[in-house]
């Protein structure tokens, strides 16, 4: 479904952009496909831990190229979804509730790398994420209704970045406490 709604939005001339519907299935195509992998890659981080744990140097071994190649996937389909946002996607919406919309699903997508990427990497996922976040909130904030279910989602996303992703659980719900 991701590689139909890639040419779905490749079909679409500039400057339009693509509807409500077209929208939410992109979404929801890419939300299945990366969700089965980060689900993946927790399972096998938890397993390896425990392996490393009890000195199964065999097991970790092979446990971390599997790790890895669920990696790859993770960034390969990150990679694709911020590629169509930034070069078509965000530049084409035109409504606050587009906007805002794209600029969280960017957002999210770097949170997912920054979950397991390290180093540099990491810090740059995570500052990529919280621009997105904060340009979304930004024009939420200006152009939606507190009860605005992106702005909600938006809220939400955010505070779920702060408190995982920057270990700052106070920051998280200073922020959820704000919305509305």
């Amino acid at each position: 479904m991701v590689k139909f709604m890639e040419n779905v939005v490749s079909a679409v001339p500039a400057p339009d952009e693509l509807t409500v519907e077209e929208r939410n299935l992109l979404s929801v195509a890419y939300k299945n496909v990366i969700g089965a992998r980060r689900a993946s890659w927790r399972i096998v981080s938890s397993i390896e831990q425990k392996e490393e744990g009890r000195g199964n140097a065999d097991h970790v071994s092979v446990i971390r190229e599997y790790r890895a190649k669920i990696e790859a996937e993770l960034s390969e389909i990150c990679a694709g979804i911020l590629k169509l946002l930034d070069e078509k996607l965000v530049p084409a919406a035109g409504t606050g509730d587009s906007k805002v919309f794209y600029l969280k699903m960017k957002g999210d997508y770097h949170r997912y790398l920054a979950e397991f990427k390290t180093g540099d990497d990491r810090k740059a996922a995570a500052e990529n994420t919280l621009t997105a976040y904060k340009s979304a909130q930004d024009i939420a904030n200006a152009e939606l209704a507190p009860t605005h279910p992106i702005r909600l989602g938006l809220a939400l996303n955010f505070s779920v970045f702060y408190y995982e992703i920057l270990n700052s659980p106070d920051r998280a719900c200073t922020l959820a406490k704000q919305v509305g």
